[in-house]
């Protein structure tokens, strides 16, 4: 069993320095690295029987691979994630990215949903790579609730915000409602609706429900649970999710990876996982790094994923922009790219709230 390195402080200067520029050498060429061509670039003179002796305890470590019978090495996930937070030097992003984030995001798009749609076309542009972008949900107080049947198994919830955003969700209802059922559970939560959002009414309706058992017909008490569990359960409780760049991040995989970046791109555009997108943004501000296997929803692709929340005025994470690639992103440059996509973004919902 290798060993393990648990930080820089485990390896002295000539092993910091070879990692380094292995790593170094993978993310900008994508290809193994081997000695002869570090003998090229150490800042001491050293042969390349030292440095494959000391690529061989860094392989030990658990920090560098040998892939299939190459002489060179790559980093390891763990490698990647001892060199992203021991090594990565993050620089505010060029003028040119700069300039192409703020002409999408200065195009003022009434609508923010179709503005954060240019934003990860344009973040995948930039980038080159996959981008994401959970747009946040609609968070206004509910003015009123309305059931409308649209067929026997068939029905409309219409759901109209203080701020007059409205809207719509088809959804099949349980057997056998009536006029009468549907007016009725729509009575029950406009009564209870008034100044409260979606995700706080749904909260109370539980215990109103079990409250005022007596009072409601069992019809309509079902039609309320499964109207609002439509609410609830669209975009698994958080927003749309925009996927834009999938042939950017399958043309840097090799032919081996496609299937699983195909199931990593069927995986999101059926929502699955997706709550957990904006959790992983939650641990605190800034940019986070996940590589590999430290995020679920992408171990099985072998990528990486950068992704920064943005807030609104009231400094409430509200949604994530994140771009997807393979393992060997360019960490120095896509960082500062998504840092700065996410602040924008943020006083954007923050000057239209």
């Amino acid at each position: 069993m290798k060993g393990q390195a648990t930080s820089l402080d485990d390896l002295n200067e000539r092993s910091r320095e070879v990692f380094r520029r292995v790593v170094e050498g993978y993310l900008s060429s994508g290809d193994p690295v081997g000695s002869r061509t570090l003998t090229r670039t150490m800042s001491e003179k050293v042969s390349a029987a030292t440095i494959r002796n000391v690529m061989q305890d860094l392989e030990y470590m658990g920090l560098l691979d040998s892939p299939h019978v190459s002489a060179g090495r790559v980093p390891t996930e763990r490698g990647l994630r001892m060199f992203v937070d021991g090594f990565l030097e993050i620089d505010a992003p060029t003028l040119q990215d700069r300039e192409k984030i703020d002409a999408t995001l200065g195009d003022n798009a009434s609508d923010v949903g179709m503005l954060l749609d240019k934003v990860g076309a344009a973040l995948s542009g930039v980038t080159q790579s996959a981008s994401l972008v959970l747009a946040p949900k609609h968070e206004a107080p509910i003015r009123h609730i309305e059931f409308v049947s649209l067929a026997a198994d068939r029905a409309l919830v219409v759901l109209v915000f203080s701020d007059g955003h409205v809207e719509n969700r088809i959804f099949t209802p349980p057997p056998g409602q009536t006029p009468s059922s549907m007016r009725e559970a729509a009575n029950f939560l406009n009564a209870l609706a008034e100044g409260k959002t979606l995700s706080e009414l749904r909260r109370g309706v539980d215990g109103e429900i079990k409250r005022r058992r007596q009072e409601i017909d069992g019809l309509a008490r079902d039609l309320v649970e499964s109207g609002l569990a439509v609410w609830d359960n669209a975009t698994d409780g958080t927003g749309r999710l925009i996927v834009r760049g999938r042939a950017n991040l399958i043309d840097s995989q090799t032919e081996e990876d496609l299937g699983r970046i195909r199931v990593l791109f069927d995986d999101l555009e059926r929502k699955r996982d997706i709550a957990a997108f904006l959790d992983l943004a939650e641990g605190g501000e800034g940019v986070r790094i996940f590589i590999g296997s430290e995020n679920k929803l992408f171990s099985l692709s072998g990528s990486a994923l950068v992704v920064s929340p943005y807030m609104n005025a009231d400094r409430k994470i509200v949604g994530a922009v994140g771009v997807i690639g393979p393992t060997r992103l360019n960490y120095g440059r896509i960082v500062p790219i998504v840092d700065y996509t996410a602040q924008l973004v943020g006083r954007l919902i923050s000057d239209r709230s």
